[in-house]
C-alpha cells in the first residue's frame, strides 16, 4: 500500500498579513467514490495503465466513517489495482496535506483492510511479482473440484453454450465443497469482490460444508503453450436438507467479473445449476432475494425449458381459450388464471422450478401463446392488473402476506385468532400511498413495468 504526500507551495513566498481571529471551517469530508478508483488487471503491464478495466462498486461509503466520508485530507486520490490472477490488491494513495478539521483524520489503511483484508499487499513490487508467482493458483485450487458437463437444450452433454461470446470448448464449471481447504481459500480471495460488486452481500461461512462453489473457468494456453485457468465468475449455493431424504438448493451469491459480463456467462452458470438440480433430483432450486436484472436472466433461462414441457401445455391452452372468448376488461370480476396445483407440482418435480418462479414465468407463457397478441392485449393487461392489485392492495409489507382472522371461542376473545397466508399470491414489499388516486397511479405504473418486462423476455426467448 503506497502512500505519499505531494509537495505544497512555498510558504515564504506569501506576503505577511495581519492575523485575524476567527473560526476554522469544519471539514466537510469527501465521498469515498469521488476519490477512489478500482481497476481489475490480469497482467502486470496493465498496472498504472489508464486503459485498465475500472469497476463500479455497489457502495464504498459503508467501509468508511459513520457517514461514509473520508476526513482530514486535501487532494486525496486512491487508486487500487486488483489482480485477476491471484486476487491480491495494491493501493496507491496520494494527497497534498492532512489536517484535523474537526472530524479527525480517517485511517485509510484500516478502512481498506475492512474491504481487502489479507489480500492487500503494501509493497508495489511484491504485488507485481504475484503475476508470475501465482500464475497457477486457480488451476491448482480447482484441481480438487468436480468438472460439470454442460447439458445443451438439445439433450447432448458438452462444455458449450450457444449464447457465449467466447469459444465454446474452453469454458467449464467446477464444483467445490466450501468446507474443503482449497475452496475456502478461493472464496476468501474473492470476498473483496463480493463486498464491492454483489449488492447487500455478506461473506458465507467457509467452514460449513453445506456451501458449494460453482466456479466458471476459462482455459487458454499461454505463450509457452501451458494451459492457464482464468476465473470468469462463480456462484455460491447452499444445500438444505428437505424431509424426508431430499435436499433443496438455494443460490445465495452469483458474480461474473465485470470484464466478462453481458457475454452469456451468467446464463451459462444458471443452465449448469439447472442441470445439477435435475440430475441430482433435488426438491427445487431457489434464489435468495434476486435483483431485477438477475431475475430477468433467470426467467429467460426458464421459459425455453417450460415451452417444451408437455405437462403444462394443456393448462396454457385452456387459459388462452378463455381469454379469447370475450372482453375480460369489461367484466366486474376478472379471473386470475392461475395454473392448476398439479401443474405447479409437475414443474417443480421435473424442472425443479419453485412455485414463486413458475408463477412469474406463467404470465410470460400466456403472453407467448396469445396469437395475435395485439388483438387480446387489453384483456391480457387486465389479468396482469388484477394479479398486481391482489398481491399489493390491503397487504402491509410488515405482515409478509399474512392476515389475522378472529374465531369464536370460550377463551379470551382478544387471544382467539388464526393467522393464515393470503391465497392471492406472495406478499409485496411495495409501499403503497394511502390516497386512493395516488394508489391507482402507482398500480398503473407497476402494471406497465411488468408488461414491459414480459414483452422484453418474450422478445428475447423468441429470438433464441
Amino acid at each position: 500500500m503506497g502512500q505519499k504526500q505531494q509537495p505544497t507551495a512555498d510558504p515564504i513566498a506569501e506576503p505577511k498579513k495581519r492575523r485575524r481571529v476567527g473560526f476554522s471551517n469544519i471539514d466537510a469530508g469527501v465521498e469515498a467514490k469521488e476519490c477512489i478508483k478500482i481497476y481489475l488487471v490480469s497482467r502486470k503491464e496493465e498496472v498504472d495503465s489508464a486503459d485498465s478495466f475500472c469497476i463500479d462498486p455497489i457502495d464504498l461509503s459503508s467501509f468508511f466513517d459513520e457517514d461514509g466520508k473520508i476526513y482530514g485530507y486535501q487532494g486525496l486520490k486512491i487508486t487500487i489495482w486488483v489482480s485477476c490472477v491471484s486476487f491480491h490488491a495494491y493501493a496507491d494513495i496520494t494527497f497534498q496535506s492532512t489536517a484535523d478539521g474537526g472530524k479527525g483524520i480517517t485511517d485509510l489503511k484500516a478502512a481498506l483492510q475492512r474491504i481487502f483484508a489479507e489480500t492487500i499487499i503494501e509493497n508495489k513490487d511484491d504485488f507485481l511479482l504475484t503475476f508470475s508467482t501465482e500464475t497457477n493458483l486457480i488451476r491448482s485450487i480447482i484441481s480438487s473440484g468436480e468438472i460439470l458437463k454442460h447439458k445443451a437444450s438439445n439433450g447432448h452433454i458438452n462444455n458449450s453454450n450457444s449464447h457465449l461470446e467466447a469459444a465454446n470448448s474452453d469454458v467449464e464449471v467446477v464444483r467445490m465443497v466450501v468446507g474443503s481447504t482449497a475452496a475456502g481459500h478461493l472464496y476468501s480471495c474473492l470476498i473483496p469482490l463480493v463486498l464491492l460488486l454483489v449488492d447487500g452481500s455478506s461473506p458465507i461461512d467457509v467452514i460449513d460444508s453445506r456451501w458449494e462453489l460453482y466456479v466458471l473457468i476459462q482455459k487458454k494456453p499461454d505463450q509457452q503453450g501451458e494451459i492457464q485457468c482464468r476465473l470468469l465468475g462463480f456462484t455460491a449455493i447452499y444445500r438444505f436438507f428437505h424431509y424426508p431424504e431430499s435436499s433443496r438448493l438455494r443460490l445465495s451469491q452469483i458474480l461474473v467479473l465485470p470484464p466478462y459480463q453481458h457475454k452469456g456467462y451468467g446464463r451459462y452458470l444458471l443452465e449448469v445449476l439447472n442441470n445439477v438440480a435435475v440430475s441430482e433430483d433435488v426438491y427445487d432450486l431457489t434464489v435468495e432475494e434476486p435483483l431485477d436484472y438477475f431475475q430477468h436472466v433467470r426467467t429467460c433461462v426458464d421459459i425455453p425449458r417450460l415451452l417444451v414441457f408437455d405437462p403444462i401445455q394443456h393448462a396454457v391452452s385452456s387459459v388462452v381459450s378463455c381469454m379469447k372468448e370475450g372482453k375480460l376488461s369489461k367484466k366486474i370480476h376478472i379471473p386470475r388464471f392461475m395454473p392448476p396445483p398439479s401443474v405447479i407440482n409437475d414443474v417443480r418435480k421435473s424442472l425443479k422450478i419453485n412455485k414463486k418462479q413458475f408463477l412469474k414465468c406463467w404470465e410470460v407463457l400466456i403472453y407467448l401463446a396469445l396469437d395475435p397478441v395485439d388483438k387480446y392485449m387489453e384483456d391480457y393487461v387486465s389479468v396482469i392488473s388484477k394479479r398486481v392489485k391482489d398481491d399489493i392492495i390491503g397487504k402491509d409489507s410488515g405482515t409478509a402476506g399474512k392476515r389475522l382472522i378472529e374465531v369464536p371461542g370460550d377463551y379470551d376473545q382478544e387471544m382467539s385468532f388464526v393467522m393464515c397466508r393470503s391465497q392471492a399470491g406472495e406478499a409485496s414489499s411495495v409501499q403503497m400511498d394511502e390516497n386512493e388516486t395516488t394508489q391507482e397511479e402507482q398500480l398503473r405504473q407497476l402494471v406497465d413495468e411488468r408488461v414491459k418486462e414480459i414483452k422484453l423476455i418474450a422478445q428475447k426467448v423468441s429470438v433464441h
